[in-house]
């Protein structure tokens, strides 16, 4: 690969070739990317509601172990 870019300018290594990868396969970079984003985006809200159930039910279950055992 580096014989490839071994005799060509420093902006067609750094500038050219990322600019035309960005065009062919831009598409498929903001897919991939907008669907991580949106699973992270998934899994924080699971673990927020996951989080506030189990202190919700340890609230309620707190108050009433109390009594005795069921």
């Amino acid at each position: 690969m580096r014989g490839i870019f071994a005799g060509l300018p420093w902006w067609v290594k750094w500038i050219a070739v990322p600019a035309i990868a960005l065009i062919v396969f831009g598409g498929l970079i903001a897919t991939v990317v907008g669907f991580v984003i949106g699973l992270l985006f998934k899994l924080l809200i699971f673990v927020a509601l996951v989080g506030g159930l189990i202190y919700i039910v340890r609230k309620f279950t707190a108050g009433s172990s109390s009594r005795g055992d069921w």
